[in-house]
């Protein structure tokens, strides 16, 4: 059975092949014959879609908005155009139009999943791109912390600039040290976990460091933050010798295994190839 051209799900792809092409023509023609496609969400999505990033359906990208599209996060090409922002444009544009009740949420969560995209970066469009959610008046609030779950230091920066609260891991990240004993003082643990994770995650040592000091739990997962794994095994993952030597000396553990895999810290560096670590920890009689 052929599906339907005139069904949500096919305009809907269409309206995403406009984004992927960067064609703001037919992206205009298509917003102003069917206006649906900016306040509804997708939440039949066909095969077009489902094949491509099928488990993300499932997750941080359920039932998506159109707008949610211009991030390219979920991954679906690998690229964007280079006037991704216009066409950004176009669709918070027709949102105003439409006074979308859901404008304020779209805006903060596609401000989110651009600050996680490593293909805006790739592309050169991340800044850009946040600039122009932050302009029609996307929260800031968070979008830091988000950044730099994928090391995009540049991003989190420009977005502490227009001005995002300063968070604990962020603090840490960018070795402000005064604010971060500030801010550390009033911090749940459960912020303290996510600190120590993020910065394990990106090989901070000195951040680490400081986590310690602040009474982050070293073998405790962060419940936000790839809580399959122990700070120790993200450190692993990042590729720093001297981080995973600071979490050992500590007294991390090197037997826990993360649960997704089941593997232990050693495991995780003689999967990625992480040989120096992987070395260091055989050392030590870890399995």
């Amino acid at each position: 059975m052929e599906a339907d051209p005139f069904s949500f799900d096919a305009i809907f792809k269409e309206a995403v092949t406009a984004i992927d092409q960067g064609d703001e023509v037919r992206l205009r023609q298509l917003l102003d014959a069917y206006p649906d496609l900016v306040t509804q969400r997708l939440t039949e999505p066909g095969e077009w879609l489902t094949s491509v990033i099928g488990n993300d359906l499932q997750g941080f990208f359920k039932d998506p908005y159109l707008l949610w599209f211009v991030a390219e996060d979920a991954v679906r090409n690998k690229t964007l155009p280079p006037n991704i922002t216009a066409i950004a444009d176009i669709i918070i544009r027709k949102l105003k139009t439409e006074k979308a009740e859901s404008l304020q949420k779209q805006l903060d969560y596609t401000l989110t999943l651009v600050a996680w995209s490593w293909v805006a970066r790739e592309c050169g469009v991340q800044i850009a791109l946040l600039d122009k959610l932050l302009d029609a008046g996307a929260d800031p609030a968070g979008a830091p912390n988000n950044a730099l779950v994928n090391g995009h230091s540049a991003a989190a920066a420009h977005l502490l600039n227009r001005g995002a609260p300063l968070t604990l891991a962020s603090a840490l990240h960018f070795g402000r040290w005064a604010e971060a004993d500030e801010l550390a003082e009033t911090a749940e643990q459960e912020e303290k976990q996510f600190s120590l994770t993020l910065s394990a995650l990106n090989g901070r040592a000195q951040a680490v460091q400081r986590m310690i000091g602040y009474g982050a739990d070293i073998n405790r997962p962060a419940r936000d933050l790839y809580s399959h794994g122990t700070p120790l095994h993200h450190a692993v993952w990042s590729g720093s010798l001297e981080t995973v030597q600071l979490l050992v000396e500590a007294g991390a553990r090197t037997d826990i295994q993360d649960t997704a895999y089941g593997g232990t810290p050693l495991g995780w560096a003689d999967y990625g190839d992480r040989k120096v670590i992987g070395d260091y920890l055989r050392g030590l009689g870890a399995g």
